[in-house]
């Protein structure tokens, strides 16, 4: 799963949600979005959204119907499918995670640099101590994305 935007506040009384997503354009995705709950994914569709300024939008969510609905999701973060999207096509920042730390089984490996269009796998170049890695970004190798920090699970003998 991929962080997309940050849910910051309710709007109105028909279950709206104030968001931030300073790297996404909402108003052009039409595949769902998650919202986890205990654990797990829960999707849900864009049904109307609004550009608030620079980073921030107005959205509908499909099944948040009420103020009180809207609520229980504030301060949650909304995801998509990365496996589902094809970022190889541009939709994704080539600059996405540039600079985020990165970690393999909890242990530091490098900084992440420029996202590597690769057809049919994306792969992220990893500045280290002893050079650049490209390393796949596929959905089994990543554990969490968020707050500057790719933390992944890769396979023995891949770096």
């Amino acid at each position: 799963m991929l962080r997309i935007a940050k849910i910051l506040k309710s709007n109105g009384v028909e279950g709206g949600l104030l968001v931030s997503s300073p790297d996404f354009d909402l108003r052009e995705i039409e595949e769902p979005v998650f919202i986890y709950f205990d654990g797990l994914p829960v999707p849900y569709f864009i049904s109307a959204c609004s550009q608030r300024g620079q980073n921030r939008f107005i959205l509908s969510l499909t099944d948040i119907e009420s103020l009180k609905d809207a609520e229980e999701v504030v301060g949650k973060d909304l995801y998509l499918d990365a496996e589902a999207e094809d970022f190889s096509e541009g939709e994704l920042p080539m600059d996405y995670f540039e600079g985020w730390k990165v970690l393999d089984k909890g242990r530091q490996i490098g900084l992440a640099a420029l996202l590597e269009p690769i057809p049919g796998n994306l792969c992220l170049n990893v500045e280290t101590a002893s050079g650049t890695l490209l390393i796949p970004l596929h959905e089994d190798f990543i554990l969490s994305a968020q707050d500057g920090v790719l933390s992944l699970d890769l396979p023995e003998g891949l770096y």
